[in-house]
């Protein structure tokens, strides 16, 4: 499997994330990188496809707060990386600002994903990682986007848990674009693709299946609960299957099984595996209890359905087994 990564994806440097009350050290730091480079070995650069691919799934808008929120942030007189500190939980609505402050919370969700001055670069060449291994899927059935950072949490207009643009939903947009009729797209990050799943709520030409933690116990909280299957056109095409901590190797196979069954009775001509390797036991924010030797039992099952498979990187916290688990994950395709 032909695997694509920029070296401009480095350009992210969070300083820290808060939580819980206070400063941490950020949990998606460039050490996750190189684990990962060592393990799958020779890596190919992605061509430039520009911003329309982008504009595809992100509004006008929220790209250009995201070239120019650091920046602005500098201006304003701050030091160190931008945060949000408040938030428009209602009544969200399109407007102007003159503050950076206010568009930070109108733009972010949470206070763990940080704009530093390489951020926007960062995305962008994550997003252009992206679009490169899906062209080689498109060409040849198979291939691995090293995403980062990653975009399961981001949405058309916003960012949130170390995402800033949706990876996962600018291929599949771009897939529809270059003649293909239906995508589906399987997000077994520990973490629910809440961005995801947004954008294509109401869309028909998307089905997307996520295998997480059940969200009365865990981020993003406010989404990916059983009852939300899609809405309008996209009623029945969205399926969460959420399972509780502690969750290891039988009931996760379960889970994959009903997702491999609804993702294959939406008939896609592509699927985009969002995958993440939160899902390991060893896991710092994480709380599954699968092992190294599960990943390819997971990608075999994955690549049984026969479909041409686009996998792009989404989280993985634990640096000393992330390339391994990342290894095993890919030989089974």
């Amino acid at each position: 499997m032909r695997c694509f990564w920029d070296e401009r994806q480095r350009a992210h440097v969070p300083q820290g994330e808060f939580f819980n009350g206070k400063m941490h050290a950020a949990a998606e730091h460039r050490g996750r990188i190189d684990a990962m480079l060592d393990a799958i070995g020779a890596t190919e650069l992605p061509d430039d496809r520009g911003i329309e691919p982008l504009q595809r799934v992100h509004s006008a808008d929220y790209l250009d707060f995201l070239r120019s929120a650091h920046e602005q942030w500098v201006t304003a007189g701050r030091e160190g990386d931008a945060f949000p500190y408040s938030f428009p939980i209602v009544r969200r609505r399109p407007q102007a600002f003159d503050r950076i402050d206010a568009s930070l919370g109108y733009y972010g969700f949470d206070t763990s994903s940080p704009i530093g001055p390489g951020t926007w670069e960062a995305a962008y060449w994550s997003a252009q990682t992206a679009l490169a291994a899906l062209h080689a899927t498109l060409d040849e059935g198979g291939a691995f986007g090293l995403c980062r950072p990653p975009g399961h949490h981001s949405g058309s207009d916003y960012f949130g848990g170390y995402c800033y643009l949706n990876n996962a939903a600018i291929a599949a947009e771009a897939a529809l674009a270059s003649g293909r009729e239906r995508v589906a797209i399987l997000d077994v990050d520990y973490h629910h693709g809440n961005g995801t799943q947004d954008i294509f709520y109401s869309r028909s030409d998307v089905f997307f299946a996520s295998i997480h933690a059940d969200p009365a116990t865990d981020y993003p909280f406010f989404w990916g609960r059983a009852d939300e299957t899609g809405e309008g056109d996209g009623a029945g095409a969205n399926l969460n299957l959420p399972l509780v901590r502690g969750t290891r190797w039988p009931e996760y196979e379960r889970a994959l099984g009903t997702a491999l069954d609804g993702l294959g009775n939406s008939a896609p001509d592509l699927l985009i595996v969002s995958f993440g390797a939160d899902t390991w036991g060893g896991d710092p924010i994480s709380h599954f209890q699968l092992e190294t030797a599960d990943y390819r039992s997971i990608s075999t099952r994955i690549a049984s359905a026969g479909l041409p498979t686009l996998v792009l990187m989404e989280g993985g916290y634990a640096v000393e087994a992330l390339g391994a688990n990342v290894a095993e994950f890919l030989s089974g395709f």
